[in-house]
This record gives structure tokens, sequence and C-alpha cells, in this order.
């Protein structure tokens, strides 16, 4: 998609702090991190949100994890523990309309939900 920011991103075309990429995900560091580790995990094709991972695409969002794994460990918080999450929809408060998911740890995160 031509005017998608994070299309952009993984294609090259914007600069990112990359941290991981397979053939699935691209992922990078946040420009406006909430926690000391703030990685945004973007599938490489274009999905708009969470709605879409139906059918064959559902495989997406475990390539997502497994990616989130594997970044966790290499960020060093593992161990200590990590949120994986996804906003979906204006009330969700999604501010690129393309399927992402924000890594954040390397702090004791807040339990609540505003």
């Amino acid at each position: 998609m031509e005017d998608c920011l994070f299309c952009s991103i993984i294609a090259g075309k914007i600069p990112s702090a990359k941290v991981y990429e397979d053939e699935y995900v691209y992922a990078f560091r946040d420009i406006n991190p909430q926690a000391p580790v703030h990685v945004l995990i973007v599938p490489r094709e274009h999905l708009q949100d969470a709605k879409a991972l139906k059918g064959e695409k559902a495989l997406i969002a475990a390539k997502v994890f497994e990616a989130a794994g594997r970044i966790a460990e290499q960020e060093g918080v593992s161990e200590t523990g990590f949120r994986v999450i996804t906003n979906c929809g204006h009330d969700g408060c999604q501010s690129v309309q393309h399927l992402h998911f924000h890594l954040l740890g390397g702090k004791q995160l807040s339990e609540k939900m505003d």
C-alpha cells in the first residue's frame, strides 16, 4: 500500500531502528517509547487490523508471537516479563491502519488499563 507508513518503513523508504526481521514480520523501535523496551512488530503483508486475522491469515498472529518471543529474549526481557498488545479501530486507539503489535518491557508495567 503506497500511502501506508508501516509499508514504507518495511520497504526501506522511511528509516527505522530495525530490531528483527524474517519473511513474515519486520520489527523496529517505537519512536515514542512507553517503556525502556518498546518494539513494534509489523506483519510484512498489509492487513488493516486484528479483524483481518481470519482463515489462513491467522497464521500471521502465530508468526508475530514467535517473533515476539525471540525479540524479548534478544532485548533481555524474556525472563523478567513483557507485554504484547495490539490496538484495533478508533476506540482501541489504533493510530496507523496497518496491523501492528507493541512489545513493551524493561520495567514493571502498570496493571491499570486506561
